[in-house]
This record gives C-alpha cells, structure tokens and sequence, in this order.
C-alpha cells in the first residue's frame, strides 16, 4: 500500500492515521524547526544531499575509470558494432593522463584529480552508469528529474516533498549556478508537486555571482511598515483563496511570502562567507582565479548544509563537453574543481558532517573511449561514473564495471533510476512510497523502475 503527501497531510489536517498505521512501513516526524511533517519509511542514514553536477559530462575513462586495453590499443579500432542510433567513429583513444591508484582502497584516479584522489578512502565509486539520452537535454533531464522528455518534479523537489524543511528559516532546497539551458528552471523545479518544493537559486550559468539570493533585501527600509505590508499582502491572499477553495498556487504563493520573510532576518548571515577562517577559505582554493567560483560553491554548500538545507546542488556549468580539446578542456575544469570537492569533503569529515551527509559527483553521461577528431570524445550514456560519499555508503569500495574498453555498462549495470532510488533510501525513504497523485495516476521520481543498491551501502 502507498500514500501520497497530499493525502497524508490530509488526513493529519482532519486527525486521520499516520504513515504507521497505514500498513507503511515507517513513521512521521515532525521536521526539526519545520512545520513540515517527514514522511519517512525506515531509518535514513543521511539527513542532507549536495549533488556536484558536472554539466557536460567529464570523461570517465580520464578520470576514474582506467582501461587497460583502451591504452593498450590506443589508435586502433572498437572492436565491436556501436547501436545504429549513435554516429560515431570508431578510433579509439588512450588516455593522455597517467593513472595511480590511491589510499588503502586503491582507487584508481587520474593526475587530473590529484586532491580528490587524496580522498580515495571515502569514496563509492560506481563505474556500471548508465542513462537516457544521448543528447544534454535528454541526459540532463533525466539526472535531475528521472524522465528524458517529460516536465517532472526535480530530485530536490521531491526530497523536499518527502522530507519537508529542517530549517523553517530556510528552504529546504537550494541550487546554486543553475544553467538557463538543457532544461533551465526544470531541473530544479517542482513541476506538478506543490510550488514551495522548487528551489530557490544562487547564482547562474554555473557562476557563484555575488552570491547572494535575487530579491531577498527589503526594498522598504522601515521594518515596521514593511511587516505591514506583508501582512495587508497575506491577508488579500488568504481572503482570496478562502472564497475560491484549494489552490495550490496560492497557497505556494502564500508559504513563499511568508518564507521570504523570514529569510530576510536568517539568510544573509549563511550566506556570508566572509565570517570563515581564512584557513577554511584557502582549503576550498578562495581567493585562487582557479578555483575561487567553485570554491565559493562549495563553501556556501556546506554552510547552507549546517544551517539545514536539505539538498544543495551545486553546477559547473557546461564546460565538460569536450568534442574537441579535450585535454585542454579537461585540464582547467579539473582545476577549477578538484581542490574545493577536496576540501568540502574533507571540511565535512573534520565537522562530524561527512557521517549523515551524502555528497554526490556526476555528469548527465560521461564520453566514449573512441576519438571525436583528433582530439575530443562524443556522449556515452551506456556507460560512465559517478561517486558518492558519506551519509550512509561504503567508504573505499568500486562497483560494477565497464567493458574492457569504457563504452558499455557491463557487470552489475546502475541506471539512474537506480542512483535516485538509492539517494532516497539513505535519506529514509522508500521510493516505490513516496508518490503524488496527479493527472489520474500516482507519479514517482523513479517512474515505475529502479532499484536501491543495496551493496553500495554500509
């Protein structure tokens, strides 16, 4: 049996059964300082996500995923048929960077990533993705909303959905460096799920900007007769919504003001990073050309985090699609990025966050072990990486494999129906339950396929 939030919180409003009464296997909670209550459906292990979208797809066979027979046989031919819907050539090319393994796991890492690879130990890394979409949009889509053609509520939106706000000063879900492309606004909106699950955006195009959320300052500078304002507002809207009955937009509307105003006294201490060490500052590379975007993405990440925002996503922007340069290309984007995830994860781990918070790394797909000109490598979402650390996985561990030569998810295949399935049951939550009932039929982030992994969790 399942049940939607709608429902439930129906029949929390009309003193109906909870969850465990239900026949669910689990219990509700009222969110800490939320007035959201959790739907949850066994212990989590994480209570907070920040996803590191690596927009355009690093290649994995230059990062993670070492190939021997791909460098072995560097120049010569695939030597098997690629599906007939994908025009590639069929040259195939070595890495140009050196692979090591490292830590006591002996993870192999590429000398792109030489401060990721000191965190080797921590790391899950899953080397059997594989997606939809050869195209970003298809691809993208389906990282964030678990469709490639279909406007649907982002992974956030449904964390939030099922979880609720920790933090009733905060939203409970924040992107920072969103990209206006490949989806734009509907990776990380709510779709049909109520309005107050989208997230609230910093930033754009993968640029920390100033910062500093759009709008949040009051333009009316006396406090008093700006909290009148508000008021006067919230009653037209609630007098409004009275008359005309449930309307989900208004009341998101409503929630939003309300939300908003609150912020305005909370937000700008979070969100100023001024107020760490310069210590902390430098161990995310502020104040380095390099690394000073993204380190400031993954600083406030962390903030954001402590202050009780349940998922964070941050992005790069779409830099990793290498058709051409690759080497050049990924060289700067590995730069810019390795010493802040490096020192978010190590920063999490020396605060005691690293054990209930799941820090993920993807791209929509990775890149083929065949050569796209003389120096470039086309979309591969048959086969690809992506890792994940702390809230709840195995420390130091591979799983599954690609073919000999990195084109094709070969032993113990993750889809991404299968990644968000797992996101959701370290966070508590069972995925095949937490459904919404819209359009005649119950929707869920994984559609009607997915699995959790189970061997990748401790």
């Amino acid at each position: 049996m399942t049940i939607n939030r709608r429902d439930h919180l129906k029949q929390l409003a009309l003193g109906g059964v909870g969850l465990s009464m239900s026949g669910l296997t689990g219990s509700t909670l009222e969110a800490a300082g939320g007035s959201q209550p959790q739907i949850v459906h066994h212990p989590a292990r994480a209570k907070r996500v920040i996803f590191l979208f690596m927009h355009g797809g690093p290649s994995h066979v230059d990062t993670f995923d070492y190939k021997t027979e791909l460098q072995k046989r560097d120049g010569g031919e695939l030597p098997f048929e690629t599906p007939d819907n994908i025009d590639a050539q069929r040259k195939l090319m070595g890495s140009p960077w050196k692979f090591a393994r490292h830590g006591e796991s002996g993870h192999w890492v590429s000398e792109l990533l030489p401060n990721i690879a000191e965190m080797a130990d921590d790391l899950c890394v899953i080397k059997s993705m594989h997606s939809r979409g050869q195209s970003h949009g298809q691809a993208v889509s389906m990282l964030h909303t678990g469709s490639d053609n279909l406007a649907r509520p982002s992974v956030g939106a449904w964390i939030s959905y099922g979880l609720g706000k920790e933090s009733n000063d905060l939203p409970a879900f924040i992107s920072i460096g969103p990209s206006s492309g490949h989806g734009g606004p509907r990776n990380y909106g709510s779709a049909f799920l109520p309005a107050e699950h989208q997230a609230t955006a910093i930033g754009r195009q993968g640029k920390f900007g100033d910062g500093r959320i759009e709008f949040l300052n009051p333009a009316e500078k006396q406090p008093e007769r700006e909290q009148r304002r508000l008021s006067l507002i919230q009653s037209f809207n609630q007098s409004h919504l009275d008359r005309i009955g449930p309307d989900s937009r208004i009341k998101g509307m409503i929630e939003a003001y309300d939300l908003a105003s609150r912020m305005q006294r909370v937000a700008p201490e979070v969100l100023d990073l001024s107020q760490e060490t310069e210590e902390t500052q430098q161990q995310y590379g502020i104040g380095t050309k390099e690394t000073d975007n993204f380190g400031r993405q993954c600083l406030l990440g962390r903030r954001l985090l402590e202050a009780g925002v349940r998922y964070v996503e941050l992005s790069t922007g779409n830099v990793w699609d290498q058709h051409g340069g690759l080497k050049a290309g990924h060289e700067k984007n590995s730069l810019a990025t390795d010493k802040p995830i490096a020192g978010l994860l190590a920063d999490l781990k020396a605060r005691g966050l690293l054990d209930d918070t799941l820090v993920v790394w993807s791209g929509e797909f990775g890149r083929t072990p065949t050569a796209q000109g003389t120096n470039g490598r086309d979309h591969n979402p048959q086969g690809f990486c992506c890792w994940m650390a702390g809230g709840g996985v195995q420390p130091g561990i591979s799983y599954g494999e690609t073919d000999d030569f990195g084109y094709h998810a070969a032993v113990d295949r993750v889809h991404m129906h299968d990644l968000h399935a797992t996101i959701l049951h370290l966070l508590g939550i069972d995925h095949e339950k937490l459904t919404y009932r819209f359009a005649g039929r119950d929707f869920r982030l994984t559609d009607v396929a997915g699995r959790v992994v189970n061997e990748v969790i401790s």
